[in-house]
């Protein structure tokens, strides 16, 4: 798993309660983290590999995604 689909993966664990998969994806553009496109492709992979279901996190996905967030804390 590569640094993009961290930041993806904690993007979603950290999202508001009324956001939705595809505002994230455009926050991540906006922030050129990486394109519409691409983010796409990643999401669709992450739910292919069991990450996502629906939009959200499955409990693979949470883990994956608070590691995440632990590798990038300073210390």
């Amino acid at each position: 798993m590569d640094i993009e689909d961290k930041v993806l993966l904690l993007a979603i664990l950290k999202k508001e309660a009324d956001e939705k998969l595809e505002d994230i994806l455009m926050m991540l553009e906006n922030s050129r983290v990486f394109t519409l496109k691409e983010g796409k492709k990643r999401a669709r992979r992450l739910r292919e590999e069991g990450y996502l279901q629906d939009g959200e996190l499955t409990f693979k996905g949470e883990v994956a995604a608070k590691g995440a967030e632990a590798e990038f804390k300073l210390p």
